[in-house]
This record gives structure tokens, C-alpha cells and sequence, in this order.
């Protein structure tokens, strides 16, 4: 399973530069992830035409518009209007069953569509959300069709895969469902992903939240048959490693998929970014410690703003948030100021001594501190 696996994911997608986002080292790059179950406001929509690169996540428009497909789409066609080339990226769970999709209709037709484990519970995900049975075929191809059904919309340039680690994670789900059935739901996840990017085609773009440190070459095997990569998680320590050791393992990942031609989209938050450690099978659930740097938002921004600045390169983009939702996000529709700042191309990549990162950009100097979560951006 392990080679075949591989050989699917090392065949590389083959297409033109113009379906990949604009990018500019004139300001710092930037990429929104968003959510609003009801329509987006005209003001909205002119703010999210100000990206590059979007991911309209799911539960958009649906209350609205009767599904997050009809809501998707609608929320697409008014950024493009505005600005045609911004990229738009459709949300997809390749595992995790979230409900207000039109498509899910479908699913009565399919018997065996969701996991169930060997004591009958079908809600496998936090005991509250039901999992795909991705060895299922027909329920394979009812994914595909459905994604289809959006991207193949020339609002939509792409598709964002969700839940990928968990399929991937080898614990994830063995003990409820058995090492047998989980070898077959990974077996079918590669053959759903090979066709999702037939699917797709040559001109639309394929990112995954996969760069994690927390497998052995923090997930870039897997990135070969992507366009990039969305990272979260990037603080929540699995496996005995340090938070430290942890974090560098995963800035080298990002520091490689960059240089190698990757979309890399660093999401983070005002709190800690542990989603890695509330993943782990055993640890759901638990509280997560705030770390060094959490208690001062201004901190936090400048500490998460220069990770990103040590590790970006072309079509590196970043977003800091409080919340995935609009309604409750404090700091959606807000611009700091240090985003306007000149910023200018890298003068070479970062020097690293110990757990203390430096770099030098045409108008900005850039220092890191992640034993101490400390960062620093003077801009010049």
C-alpha cells in the first residue's frame, strides 16, 4: 500500500503559471480563509477582492442561498466581477461529513457512505460527526461529482482538501474501525485524490491542508501531487517532540515547499496554533496551554508575522485571525498597518542559529526567537 501510495502522489501536475495566484513582494503577501453562513455584504465582497488568493470554507451562504455549493458560488461571482483575478478555492472534507451541502442528497442512495465502528457507532469524528467510508467506491465517485459540480464553475479555480490528516494519521480511527478497514480508507483516499485532479484538469489548483511536522518528512512526499499547501497547526507538538524542535521541523517543511514552486497559505491565529496536538488519537478534547507568546495580541501578530517572513518565498501568503467565521471573527474586515509597509523581495533565505532565525528583505529586517516565541519586524 505504502509504495503504491507514493507512486500516485510523485505523478506532478502539469500546467500554465497563469492559473497561479498573483504575487507581489511589494507588501507582505496575503490569503484569506473564510466563512459567513449568510450572504456576504457588498463591503465584504469588496474587501475580499483586495486578495490574491481566497478559500470560502464551509457553511458559506448557505443559510441564505439553501446550500454551501449555491452560497459558494454566489460569494465567488461577486469577487470576480470585482476583480477577475483573484483565486477562489472551494472547501471540501475528504473525510469529516459537514452537513448544507445540496450534493448530500445523494447519499441516501449510497448503503455504505459513512464509517462505522466495530461497537455500531456511526459519528466517529468527536462522537458528534460522521466520517466518509472512502473504500467505498460509489461514495468516491459521489464526492468527485460533487466537487466537480462547483470547481468546473469559472468563478472557481480550485478546490481546498480538508481533513487530509486525519486520513493519513495512522492512528486516526484504527482503534474504532480496525487496522484493515483503515488501510482500505487510505487505500481509497489516494485512488479519490488521482481522480480529483483528472477531475480538475490541468488549470485548476489543488491545495491541501497536508505540511505537518509531525510526519516523518513533515508531508512533502504528499505535496507532489498538489499545487500547495495550507499550514495550521504549526505549535501543537505530537509525537515527544519539543514545541521548539517541533515548530523548526515544520518552518524547514514550509522552507521546502516554498523554494520548490509551492502555494504555501500560513494560517494562524491570536491564540495557539495546536491543532496538531488535539488531532492526535487519545489527545481530543484536551485544553491546550497558552504558550509564551498568547497573551499579547500585538506579540503574537509580530512573532506569527515574522515565521512567515523567515519561511516565505513566491506564492507564500499569510493570514492571521481570531475565527474562521465572520460574524464572530474581531479581526475580519481589519488591515493592520504593517501590511501597507514596503516590504521588497528577500535579499537571500534566512540564517539560522540555534532556535533564533534572521533575514533581510529590501526594506525590512526580520528576527525570530522560537524557544521564546518572539519575533520581530523592523521595517526600514
Amino acid at each position: 500500500m505504502k509504495i503504491v501510495f507514493y507512486s500516485m502522489l510523485m505523478v506532478a501536475c502539469v500546467a500554465g503559471a497563469d492559473r497561479m495566484p498573483d504575487f507581489s513582494w511589494d507588501r507582505v503577501p496575503l490569503y484569506v480563509h473564510i466563512r459567513k453562513d449568510t450572504a456576504f455584504t457588498n463591503d465584504e465582497i469588496k474587501y475580499l477582492a483586495t486578495f490574491p488568493l481566497i478559500t470560502f470554507e464551509k457553511a458559506t451562504g448557505h443559510k441564505d442561498s439553501g446550500s454551501v455549493e449555491a452560497g459558494t458560488l454566489k460569494a465567488a461571482r461577486a469577487v470576480k466581477k470585482i476583480n477577475p483575478d483573484t483565486k477562489i478555492l472551494y472547501y471540501r472534507n475528504v473525510i469529516v461529513h459537514y452537513g448544507g451541502y445540496a450534493a448530500d442528497d445523494g447519499l441516501k442512495d449510497i448503503p455504505g457512505a459513512f464509517l462505522k465502528g466495530r461497537d455500531g457507532n456511526t459519528k466517529l469524528i468527536r462522537n458528534r460527526v460522521q466520517a466518509y467510508d472512502l473504500s467505498d467506491k460509489a461514495l468516491r465517485s459521489w464526492w468527485v461529482d460533487a466537487a466537480k459540480d462547483v470547481c468546473s464553475d469559472p468563478s472557481v479555480d480550485g478546490i481546498f482538501l480538508d481533513g487530509v490528516v486525519k486520513v493519513l494519521e495512522p492512528g486516526f480511527l484504527k482503534g474504532p474501525i480496525g487496522a484493515e478497514k483503515k488501510a482500505d480508507v487510505l487505500g481509497g483516499y489516494v485512488a479519490m485524490m488521482e481522480d480529483t485532479r483528472k477531475m480538475l484538469g490541468p488549470k485548476k489548483l489543488m491545495l491541501a491542508n497536508i505540511l505537518r511536522a509531525r510526519f516523518p518528512d513533515s508531508g512533502l512526499a504528499y505535496m507532489k501531487a498538489l499545487d500547495g499547501s495550507y499550514i495550521e497547526g504549526f505549535e501543537g507538538a505530537v509525537g515527544g517532540m519539543s514545541k521548539k524542535d517541533y515548530v523548526a521541523k515544520g518552518m524547514e517543511a514550509f522552507q521546502t515547499a516554498a523554494r520548490q514552486g509551492a502555494i504555501v497559505a500560513f494560517t494562524c491565529g491570536l491564540g495557539d496554533n495546536r491543532q496538531d496536538a488535539d488531532e492526535t488519537p487519545g489527545a481530543p478534547g484536551k485544553k491546550s496551554k497558552p504558550g509564551k507568546g498568547s497573551g499579547d495580541a500585538r506579540n503574537r501578530f509580530n512573532y506569527q508575522l515574522a515565521m512567515f517572513l523567515i519561511c516565505a518565498e513566491k506564492y507564500s501568503y499569510f493570514d492571521l485571525k481570531d475565527s474562521y467565521d465572520a460574524k464572530s471573527s474581531k479581526t475580519w474586515m481589519t488591515h493592520p498597518a504593517d501590511y501597507d509597509r514596503p516590504l521588497g523581495p528577500p535579499k537571500g533565505p534566512a540564517v539560522r542559529k540555534g532556535y533564533t532565525y534572521t533575514r533581510q528583505f529590501a526594506h525590512a529586517s526580520v528576527k525570530l526567537d522560537i524557544e521564546n516565541e518572539t519575533g520581530e519586524v523592523l521595517w526600514k
